[in-house]
């Protein structure tokens, strides 16, 4: 039986002959080898192993392969990344949690964002609730621990390409490059002039910076960008830059050497390398280290980059667009963010326009939500009054498209059987308008003259006194995030986490 192991990196992947019998070879810890009776009705499909144990690998290679569907086994899911492209019709992918370089959760996302159209099974020794429902998360269809069986492995890989026929996963990226588009949701004049900024952006692989508050959309946009461009074939890799601290940043961008430091038992892939040939998305910029910006602007100005604890050049062959909430030049002026790394990345600066700012467009997201989350629910679509439109329609939406999505999640939810009173709904909204006018007077007089950024901070820590210091709440009524407010309350001399906001 011709059962693939490691694939070459340069050649294209060949697809195993279909066996007219069953192996009998068994993987070590497992009973994959043992002679089984087909309980379902076999469809031929193609399938992709990725598992860096090379018996496990091919064991179960060889039992798909000899239930009649056609198999490619690749050692790494960094192959299997640069593979993927020259597989077109795979039906199902099943890849193991832990490998070294990307692992199993990893590979998931990233196949999202290319948004692989096959059903997705992860395989693993080493069962958890949490990465279960990570790779759910991401799109996975199901999870099976080892050791399993023949019956067990084909089973779950026929209901997975079921599944797949059942959705209709076999969409082209063509498909998705033309109706890019429709993901923009809106007919107001501020939407048209964002989808045209897309359009003229994306045929470039110049950087672009995408600005605007939380909840705007300003990934979608990123998104709408990449489907959009050239690059849409490769990768969509995208990085939460506040999730991570400095020292964990620089290896996520850049990957690291096994023994580059304490716990680098194993080398890793940074997003640079997986977004080659892609687009690579640095979300929420701002919140890189100030020493690495230096590291980020090296590799825009020379498309060089090193692994940390490796002296090798490697060529970076990406895209970038980043993302902000905060306006990036006081952000400059306070000495936060270098002046050269803001102007490599203000090549193409894309703003994307708050919900208030747009309350025409309220109606089709509203409806778009709750069509979205009838189909996650299983249920009838909510119809709702005119009255609670008007109520929506009106409202100043601080926490903006964001916030009607989950306004939208709640209706459907709580909205089953019975009509929601507008007198609820407009419990669940805060009228920030309404707050800060109160926060205004309660602050003192406005004088003609004073500075807008004494009006600001009068206005902020009065907002603050209104919630009793809560942030998060405070920042919900300002339409700030609470990132942005924090920094304000630093500038101001507050101390960082006091709960009564009192001077350091």
């Amino acid at each position: 039986m011709n059962t693939m192991g490691t694939q070459s990196r340069t050649a294209a992947p060949r697809w195993t002959a279909r066996a007219e019998s069953r192996s009998g070879s068994a993987p070590a810890g497992g009973r994959l080898g043992a002679t089984a009776a087909h309980s379902l009705p076999v469809r031929e499909g193609r399938i992709l192993i990725v598992d860096d144990n090379p018996r496990a690998r091919q064991s179960m290679a060889e039992a798909l392969t000899a239930a009649g569907h056609e198999v490619v086994a690749l050692a790494s899911a960094v192959e299997a990344l640069q593979q993927i492209s020259r597989l077109p019709s795979l039906d199902v992918i099943l890849t193991d949690l832990q490998m070294p370089g990307m692992d199993g959760l990893a590979f998931i996302r990233a196949l999202a964002e290319r948004r692989c159209e096959a059903q997705v099974v992860m395989v693993t020794a080493f069962a958890s609730v949490g990465s279960a429902v990570e790779a759910m998360r991401y799109g996975a269809f199901d999870y099976i621990e080892k050791p399993f069986d023949v019956e067990q492995i084909e089973e779950i890989v026929l209901r997975a390409m079921r599944h797949g026929e059942k959705v209709g996963r076999r969409s082209t990226m063509g498909e998705l490059a033309a109706d890019w588009a429709a993901l923009m949701v809106g007919q107001s004049p501020a939407m048209h002039r964002l989808r045209l900024a897309i359009a003229q952006a994306a045929p470039t692989d110049e950087t672009v910076l995408i600005s605007g508050e939380s909840g705007t959309g300003k990934e979608l946009v990123a998104k709408c960008l990449h489907t959009a461009s050239r690059r849409s074939p490769r990768a969509l890799v995208g990085l939460n830059c506040p999730a991570l601290s400095p020292q964990l940043m620089e290896s996520e961008l850049f990957g690291h050497e096994r023994g580059a430091f304490t716990s680098a038992d194993a080398p890793r892939v940074g997003r640079f390398e997986l977004a080659e040939g892609g687009t690579l998305l640095l979300d929420e910029i701002t919140e890189i280290d100030f020493g690495l910006q230096a590291k980020l602007l090296r590799v825009l100005q020379e498309r060089t980059y090193e692994r940390v604890g490796s002296s090798q050049s490697r060529q970076a062959d990406v895209r970038i667009v980043a993302t902000t909430n905060r306006d990036l030049r006081t952000e400059v002026q306070a000495g936060r963010f270098r002046q050269d790394l803001f102007y490599r990345l203000n090549v193409l600066p894309i703003e994307v326009p708050p919900l208030r700012q747009r309350l025409g467009d309220v109606p089709l997201l509203l409806e778009h939500f709750l069509q979205a989350a009838a189909q996650r629910l299983g249920r009838p679509s909510y119809e709702v009054s005119p009255a609670t439109l008007e109520l929506l329609t009106n409202y100043h939406w601080p926490g903006n498209v964001r916030e009607l999505e989950n306004v939208a999640t709640r209706i459907s939810v709580l909205g089953q059987g019975r009509e929601l009173a507008v007198d609820e709904l407009r419990m669940w909204l805060l009228e920030p308008t309404q707050v800060g006018r109160e926060a205004a007077v309660a602050s003192g007089p406005v004088s003609p003259g004073m500075r807008l950024e004494d009006m600001e901070r009068r206005l902020i820590e009065a907002t603050l006194d209104q919630f009793d210091g809560h942030r998060a709440k405070a920042a919900q009524a300002l339409g700030i995030g609470i990132r942005t407010l924090s920094n304000k309350l630093r500038q101001y001399g507050y101390a960082p986490r006091a709960r009564n906001f009192g001077k350091v």
